[in-house]
């Protein structure tokens, strides 16, 4: 049995930090499950999910430098990274001129690696199952307009614009939705 399975997250990204290749192998045991069905919800086919899977595990072992080890909030940051990713992928996909911005470094820095503001609650695997029932009742007393926002935001990567470009809305209407939609999402998760 290998010693990284008893590693926790934080330790299993402090040894990937030291370029410990099995500690990345062990990371990609326990999260790739759960981000591929993050990814493949927002990418257009499996071929897609699979090639942005790989991609995010190598962003990992390329930028590990850059997470966040005094939050410790790696379930947060990878399930991030996962959606940022795949939200990239996806609109680079539906671009008229892909070559607008080029995918460098700094491109990937600012757009895809996840940043979170140093009060974020820190959140594991497990406390994330036990509140899934939570999130799911809270996303059931959205409406279905508020929803399909959020749907376009989230899986589809469309930005205000985009969306109201789309429901022939202005965007002063899709801004109030989204921001209704999480202010009550927000309401019903503290409230339960």
């Amino acid at each position: 049995m290998s010693k990284f399975k008893d590693l926790s997250d934080i330790e299993l990204m402090q040894e990937i930090a030291r370029f410990e290749s099995r500690a990345l192998e062990e990371l990609y045991d326990r999260y790739s499950p759960l981000l591929y069905t993050v990814i493949k919800k927002i990418a257009p086919d499996e071929a897609t999910a699979d090639q942005i899977i790989i991609e995010v595990f190598v962003i990992i072992w390329r930028k590990i430098d850059k997470f966040d080890f005094k939050t410790g909030n790696v379930f947060t940051w990878l399930v991030t990274l996962a959606r940022n990713k795949a939200v990239d992928s996806l609109r680079r996909g539906r671009a008229s001129d892909p070559s607008e911005q080029p995918y460098d470094d700094v491109y990937e820095d600012y757009f895809v690696l996840p940043t979170f503001q140093n009060d974020i609650d820190s959140l594991d695997f497990n406390t994330a199952l036990t509140l899934k029932p939570k999130v799911e009742l809270a996303l059931s007393k959205l409406t279905d307009t508020q929803k399909y926002v959020l749907h376009l935001a989230y899986y589809e990567g469309f930005t205000i614009d985009e969306i109201a470009d789309k429901l022939n809305v202005p965007i002063e209407t899709v801004r109030s939705k989204v921001m209704t939609a999480l202010h009550n999402l927000r309401d019903y998760l503290t409230s339960e």
